[in-house]
């Protein structure tokens, strides 16, 4: 089969990331400090403000303040060009979780009803389809030639596109890739398309094994972009759940993750299911899997839980599924203590995707 794929990813500085990183940062505050707490924070940022909604139940007091200005201020955002900075004014608007939604989660069910998805595939060493992983590696070296001053003059902020040909269901070459990123007014865009096909660009592609012609490299579609950041396009958590994910390669649930502690599936269920769909591939027992979970407000157990495998299965289905139920219980409790999620990891996953990266429960 052959068909072309694109999937894109958002650096670091992106508005919606500087979100789910002040929602995770606030997440991981609280489970520092309270590993039962229940956190579900949103984020927004705009021209110069954020704001700050949601609730925590915890036994912590939380300077919900001073960690969204740490996080601003680690990103990047420090200049007053930018009209957005870690002196920008914050507003909280944060409150206790629902009395009713509580009563069933004190029951160790599910924080909310919904259905998650995880998958894993051959294309790479991950278990993850290529374009995501090209794509988030792009915006990581964006960030990081920024950060280290190789490229001194590229501001907070960029995005990534990737687009691969496959032949007979296979990655064979890279069409295109599109870089976005803000720079001072001072520099020509030549100068910095030249500068991020060597150091980027070139530089990523040559760990996966490709190549292309830096005709076949955009910067800057319309040829300006200099001011990064909310101040030119307001961010909000959970926004990038594609990103997040497998790059619009795999099916995703209906939830976003960042600022959620792991009683709300959305977050703990989507990781458990990537971690059965990463194991069946990793073990041999099929080139691709798509496990499917599903869960109801204050359900224990999931009301759904199968297993796709693309006819690439080497064992019997039904072998597949026993390894499933033997390798993780995927019940609330279950998945919070088998993956040992009450602790805090979250800040990290805030940019470059939730998955393919080794250093994650759900990847082992």
């Amino acid at each position: 089969m052959d068909y072309i794929f694109t999937s894109e990813s958002v650096c670091s500085g992106h508005p919606d990331k500087i979100c789910d990183s002040i929602s995770d940062a606030i997440l991981d505050e609280v489970l520092r400090h309270d590993p039962y707490g229940r956190v579900a924070v949103e984020t927004m940022a705009a021209f110069n403000r954020v704001v700050l909604a949601g609730e925590v139940t915890a036994n912590a007091k939380i300077d919900y303040e001073k960690v969204a200005r740490k996080r601003i201020r680690d990103l990047g955002y420090t200049e007053d060009i930018f009209n957005f900075s870690d002196k920008s004014p914050i507003e909280i608007y944060i409150h206790e979780q629902s009395r009713e939604i509580a009563q069933g989660v004190k029951k160790k069910g599910a924080g909310d009803q919904g259905m998650m998805f995880g998958f894993a595939c051959r294309e790479t060493k991950t278990l993850m389809p290529l374009p995501i992983m090209i794509a988030h590696k792009l915006t990581q070296r964006i960030d990081e030639v920024r950060e280290k001053k190789i490229l001194k003059y590229l501001r907070p902020d960029g995005k990534s596109q990737v687009t691969i040909e496959y032949k007979n269901g296979l990655p064979s070459r890279i069409l295109q890739v599109v870089i976005a990123v803000p720079h001072r007014e001072d520099v020509d865009i030549k100068e910095v398309k030249k500068d991020l096909y060597k150091e980027v660009v070139g530089y990523v592609l040559d760990e996966f094994g490709f190549k292309i012609n830096i005709k076949d490299l955009i910067v800057n579609g319309t040829g300006v972009w200099h001011m990064p950041g909310p101040a030119s396009d307001a961010g909000l958590t959970g926004r990038k759940i594609i990103v997040d994910t497998y790059g619009g390669y795999a099916r995703v649930g209906g939830g976003a993750f960042s600022g959620k502690d792991p009683t709300k599936v959305d977050r703990s269920g989507a990781y458990a299911a990537r971690y059965l769909a990463k194991n069946i591939v990793k073990e041999k027992l099929a080139d691709k899997a798509e496990v499917r979970l599903a869960y109801f407000i204050g359900a224990k157990k999931p009301v759904m839980q199968d297993v796709e495998t693309f006819q690439t299965e080497k064992k019997n289905i039904k072998v597949i599924k026993d390894f499933m139920k033997q390798l993780l219980d995927t019940s609330v409790e279950g998945i919070i203590e088998g993956l040992n999620l009450q602790r805090p990891i979250y800040l990290r996953t805030s940019a470059y995707g939730h998955f393919g990266r080794d250093h994650f429960p759900w990847e082992k």
